[in-house]
């Protein structure tokens, strides 16, 4: 990814922004500059909730270069308190212990790094909420 535009993500990324009509209340994670629901253009910003549910996830096996060494993985997409399904990366939790309902929160972490004086990329990965 190139550098300006991962500067321009980085709001959304590291403080969960989104977009809420200020017609409809949908709320779009990432944010639109039209409403899918109702074609609306004025938006507020709302920033949200990190606890979610996994709704479905698949562990990956063969991964692309950069995420070889982390193999095997799963990935799931996740329902915000919000309503917003994301897809992201469990992490912390072994394989045999993942289920489909089960809490977890969003943490920001290191998801790569572009060589050993490239940028750092952090984004978000799931994690299971203790009991």
């Amino acid at each position: 990814m190139a550098v300006p535009s991962y500067w321009r993500e980085m709001p959304r990324r590291y403080r969960l922004e989104a977009g809420k009509c200020n017609k409809c209340n949908c709320v779009q994670f990432p944010p639109r500059l039209i409403c899918p629901e109702c074609g609306h253009r004025e938006f507020q910003v709302v920033k949200l909730s990190r606890n979610c549910k996994l709704i479905t996830y698949t562990v990956i096996h063969v991964a692309p270069s950069q995420f070889t060494d982390q193999v095997p993985y799963p990935v799931g997409i996740v329902e915000l308190e919000d309503g917003v399904r994301l897809l992201a990366q469990i992490a912390d939790c072994p394989l045999e212990a993942l289920k489909t309902g089960m809490q977890l929160r969003i943490e920001f972490r290191r998801i790569t790094s572009d060589g050993e004086a490239g940028i750092i990329h952090y984004g978000y990965k799931c994690v299971p909420v203790e009991a």
